[in-house]
């Protein structure tokens, strides 16, 4: 796997097209924290992290949230997951660089020295870092 976090929100997009109730990523403190940023904001329905009792390695299982359109019908919460900071081209922003997304009904989400947080929370603690992601 070359770029764990592009794998990660690779997964999610997936599972959430296909109509899974979870999926399982393979775990690192990284992606927890991001998929716990996700859970915060209300995109997806819970997260939590356990061993794969096959393997034994730590996995973090990710419950998806979606809406319902009608008795049929249902869509997903995230409308849109993007990555920013990829593995060949970080990308860095100041506080005052870390705008809106979509209008504000989306999030960015932030590594801050401070830990990853959305970019509205860094922006009001003055913080900048690395630019992760923008779900809407």
């Amino acid at each position: 796997m070359i770029d764990p976090i592009a794998d990660m929100l690779t997964r999610i997009r997936n599972a959430q097209a296909s109509r899974h109730a979870l999926v399982s990523i393979p775990a690192s403190k990284l992606k927890l924290a991001i998929a716990r940023v996700l859970e915060n904001e209300g995109f997806i329905e819970s997260v939590s992290r356990e061993n794969n009792p096959d393997t034994n390695h730590p996995q973090i299982t990710v419950t998806l949230k979606y809406d319902q359109i009608s008795h049929a019908r249902r869509t997903g919460k995230i409308k849109g997951l993007e990555l920013v900071s990829k593995q060949g081209q970080r990308r860095y922003v100041r506080n005052t660089d870390i705008h809106e997304v979509k209008n504000g009904y989306g999030i960015s989400v932030v590594s801050t020295s401070q830990g990853v947080m959305t970019g509205k929370n860094a922006r009001k603690k003055g913080l900048g870092g690395e630019m992760i992601c923008r779900a809407w």
